[in-house]
């Protein structure tokens, strides 16, 4: 099997104030990267930092706020420190004086509700030891380990290094193909890739870049054009592409353009099936097609950027969708890893972008609330051939089974 396209797993560290967080993050970075104060809530949000672990490699270390903050600013400060959990691969929860008590329970009960792994540490062992009696407390009822750290004692980082990476999951490190399993060495890809207002100067959008590089990790030719171009260049292209790409805007002068025997596709589903939840997506988006006058999408883009007068998700989407349905919809926008501030049951659709932006985990939390509650999810590609009536050929090419194809057929 080929290799996934390699990303950085993310890591939270949580604990109490005055915990040793920022010394732990210091101690596997191997500088002082964290601001360390004996003043207890020194870290006062979420910070991020980009590092290379000697053997662990490229992660995403994340230093939170106290869980036992106080006041009206403590308790954002601990929203904000437990809102990171949605976004992480791993969770280390550091104690201090073999004290595990409410504090530490709920951010367990968060753990395991979002299905993220976490172990334990000890921290400032140094200033009392680990007791058996907390090694047990750990392993019987929480069903993990804790670890004893010192960031006084530089032989205790390799141990908690090699924890660290036996709890982080195969999709921490790597995000299945693109393309991959579509297609033989030597078949060609071919991308149409509008250059248009929303086209950024000099460069490729990134998921046309890593489509790119997922057709040639697997050995395929890549051969792109835009819309414009299609027609002619189709005719004399040989051999003819093994699929078909196309950016959603596009769909149906790709539709017309490209014969009905070659797989036809987008960008945002390609992505969709690799991080997105695709089952719930096929679900969801043939729920377009029963909204009421009234009824409030929700628009999730993944990622902060300049917003264009034809802005795909914010103007070209609420305008396809109103056309399609005939209703009166309502819309709401909300960017990046923001907090949706309605309740999600006033939502009859979610469309997510493809999330080109964000890990799977991520994304896949982004739309658990929506999931949970029954609300029909989509992304924007499906959304798009959807209302452009292309649905069942833009998903054709990802069905894996006759059976799953005949309910699209």
């Amino acid at each position: 099997m080929k290799k996934g396209k390699e990303i950085r797993p993310h890591i939270g560290i949580f604990g109490k104030r005055n915990s040793g967080k920022s010394s732990l993050i210091n101690k596997l970075a191997g500088q002082e990267v964290a601001i360390v104060s004996d003043v207890a809530g020194t870290t006062t949000d979420p910070v991020s930092k980009n590092m290379e672990i000697g053997g662990l490699g490229a992660v995403v270390l994340i230093d939170t706020a106290g869980i036992d903050d106080e006041g009206l600013l403590g308790e954002k400060r601990i929203a904000r420190s437990r809102e990171v959990i949605k976004t992480i691969d791993l969770a280390i929860l550091l104690i201090t004086e073999n004290t595990v008590a409410e504090f530490e329970y709920g951010l367990i009960d968060e753990f395991n509700k979002l299905d993220v792994p976490y172990f334990l540490i000890h921290n400032k062992s140094d200033q009392q030891k680990l007791m058996a009696d907390t090694i047990l407390k750990v392993e019987n009822e929480l069903s993990t380990i804790i670890l004893e750290f010192s960031s006084l004692n530089d032989t205790n980082v390799e141990p908690l290094v090699a924890q660290m990476r036996s709890f982080l999951p195969e999709t921490a490190w790597k995000t299945g193909t693109l393309v991959g399993d579509l297609i033989s060495y030597g078949d060609t890809v071919l991308l149409i890739t509008p250059i248009d207002i929303e086209a950024p100067e000099g460069r490729l959008i990134l998921p046309q870049v890593q489509l790119i590089r997922d057709v040639l990790d697997h050995d395929g030719v890549v051969v792109i054009c835009k819309e414009r171009e299609v027609d002619a260049f189709f005719k004399r292209m040989e051999p003819k592409p093994k699929l078909v790409v196309t950016d959603s805007q596009v769909f149906l002068k790709a539709d017309a353009s490209i014969p009905p025997e070659i797989p036809l596709t987008s960008f945002s589903i390609v992505l969709a099936r690799q991080k997105g939840d695709f089952q719930n997506y096929l679900k969801g988006t043939p729920k377009i097609g029963e909204l009421k006058d009234g009824d409030r999408i929700l628009v999730l883009e993944s990622c902060s950027h300049h917003v264009s007068c034809d802005d795909i998700g914010r103007v070209k989407i609420p305008r396809w969708l109103s056309n399609f349905t005939g209703k009166k919809l309502e819309y709401d926008i909300v960017a990046g890893l923001n907090q949706v501030s309605r309740d999600i049951h006033e939502y009859a659709l979610v469309v997510q972008c493809g999330g080109c932006m964000i890990t799977r985990r991520q994304l896949i939390n982004r739309l658990k609330p929506a999931i949970d509650a029954g609300i029909p999810v989509t992304n924007y590609g499906m959304a798009i051939a959807y209302v452009h009536g292309i649905f069942n050929r833009a998903v054709m090419p990802f069905l894996s089974t006759a059976g799953e194809k005949a309910d699209y057929l």
